[in-house]
């Protein structure tokens, strides 16, 4: 199924087999820290932006500072879009470098405003870069990783968002004091943690390797077997074994260039139809209620328990960890367990917990302390579905097309999400009368129920397989001629669609 006319040329290439046999090394921690901080960098974001100490200064009120939000969010679609495709076309490296300059710069920029429109525009430019981050990076590191770990890993990588928005909440804390900095003066400070971490991080990027599974696929056979050899050398100067590979599990790939987007939507909608539906499904299930209650949270605290709002940020933090927690402590399970499973359990968890607690929020039970417990053990579960629906469409698609199809799925679900803290809000009100929020919280929670049952029904089987095990290549000649391994099926079988 090639792309273009032309008779390619065709190799044979055992660097899936190679990279995925490897033993863990100092090689893939780099990896972990290189392309892994920058969903940290995200949260970070988020949660500085998130406290406002800007809007005095630039005289923006509620309404404008909730906009600022938008247009971050327009620029991740933007940036996943752009990037996404040439990732798939340039090299995951070529990319990754690229999308995190432009947050940096993005970033520092907006540091620097003098009026809302300045900071709008380089609020997009930020989330562009951060959108470029979520499709190629996502894509290089199931393509570097090893099968046997790439489950928990891709996991607690997305969790580490986490660990940026708590960080983001200390560093609010501290630079928004006005006994530490001025009030003019702090919040710009503030915009600058994220680019000061972000240069030590290309730096270390420059050191990891292209996807030698990309290069594969793209008439680059020499530079593949060479950067894994490279890889190999690192780890054996560890004073690691490596397994000999097998050499049955070579494969035959041929030269692809450009992919149309008419060979995109076949892929999609005509091969691959239920793995498009539960892409999307968890991609929609998980962005709503992320961002219903993490937008909301402090005005249900606020408003209906009197919270003052220092405190609440407080109670943000402890959110912020049990999130961070789960997809540290439950990823392990997605390699070992399965995915179905798990990913049925955790959302049909997750939304089940936060059913109990609608319940008792209408009757009056609940207090802040004890609400917040309620949302820490459901997201505790979701933290580990929502990291998974980001390894879930990067590994059930195509090589070819992975960093596209994360882009594609990661948009529509950024775009339905953006509905959810419109809608709570106005549920919300003057919290006077409980049974509106209410409902939205069975709303929220029947949407994370049926994500779950819609994996576990629709799901694929991909724990400890290769990629190439679990979709084959556009680019693969044998097998895709005779066809690829069904949604359903053990390794070995061999079917072309859905």
């Amino acid at each position: 199924m090639s792309p273009t006319s032309a008779k390619p040329k065709e190799h044979r290439s055992l660097v899936p087999a190679r990279m995925d046999r490897l033993p863990w090394s100092r090689f893939h921690w780099m990896i972990v820290v290189g392309l892994g901080f920058s969903w940290i960098l995200d949260g970070l974001e988020v949660q500085i932006v998130a406290a406002n100490g800007y809007a005095q200064t630039l005289g923006m009120d509620a309404a404008q500072v909730g906009l600022a939000g938008t247009f971050y969010l327009l620029g991740q679609v933007f940036g996943a879009l752009f990037f996404g495709r040439l990732a798939d076309r340039l090299g995951r490296k070529n990319l990754f470098l690229i999308s995190l300059g432009v947050y940096l710069l993005g970033s520092a920029i907006a540091g620097l405003s003098f009026a809302p429109w300045f900071f709008y525009l380089w609020r997009f430019v930020a989330g562009a870069g951060i959108g470029g981050e979520y499709a190629a990076i996502n894509s290089a590191i199931d393509e570097i990783i090893p099968a046997k770990y790439r489950g928990r890993v891709d996991i607690a990588i997305n969790g580490t968002y986490w660990g940026g928005a708590a960080l983001g909440a200390v560093a609010s804390s501290v630079f928004l004091n006005t006994d530490l900095f001025a009030q003019d003066v702090g919040w710009r400070l503030s915009f600058f943690i994220g680019p000061v971490l972000g240069l030590a991080l290309i730096y270390l990027r420059r050191h990891i390797p292209e996807s030698p599974r990309w290069q594969m696929t793209h008439g680059r056979e020499q530079e593949a077997e060479r950067g894994v050899d490279d890889i190999e050398e690192r780890i054996r100067a560890e004073g690691k074994q490596i397994p000999d590979v097998d050499e049955s599990k070579a494969i035959t790939v041929r030269e692809i260039g450009r992919v149309p987007f008419l060979t995109i939507a076949k892929v999609l909608f005509r091969e691959y139809p239920r793995r498009t539906f539960v892409g999307v499904t968890m991609m929609v299930t998980q962005s709503f209620l992320y961002n219903a209650i993490f937008f909301t949270y402090a005005l249900v605290l606020e408003n209906f328990y009197d919270t003052p709002p220092a405190t609440a940020s407080q109670y943000f933090i402890a959110f912020a960890v049990g999130n961070l927690t789960g997809a540290l402590v439950l990823g392990r399970l997605f390699d070992t367990w399965g995915r179905r499973r798990m990913l049925f359990g955790t959302y049909v968890l997750a939304g089940l917990i936060l059913l109990v607690s609608a319940f008792l929020f209408r009757e009056g039970v609940l207090d802040a302390t004890t609400h917040t417990i309620f949302w820490c053990a459901s997201f505790f579960f979701a933290s580990a579905g929502a990291s998974a629906a980001y390894l879930t469409v990067s590994e059930i698609f195509p090589l070819e097309l992975r960093s596209q199809v994360i882009s594609y799925v990661f948009s529509i679900g950024q775009l339905v999400g953006a509905a959810a803290p419109a809608l709570y809000g106005a549920l919300i009100g003057d919290g006077t009368d409980r049974d509106p929020l209410f409902w939205g919280y069975v709303l929220g929670s029947c949407v994370m129920i049926a994500g779950g049952v819609i994996c576990g029904i629709f799901g694929v089987s991909a724990a400890g397989r290769s990629l190439e095990d679990v979709t084959s290549p556009l680019s693969l000649v044998q097998e895709a001629e005779e066809g690829v391994t069904p949604d359903d099926a053990e390794p070995g079988s061999s079917r072309r669609s859905d």
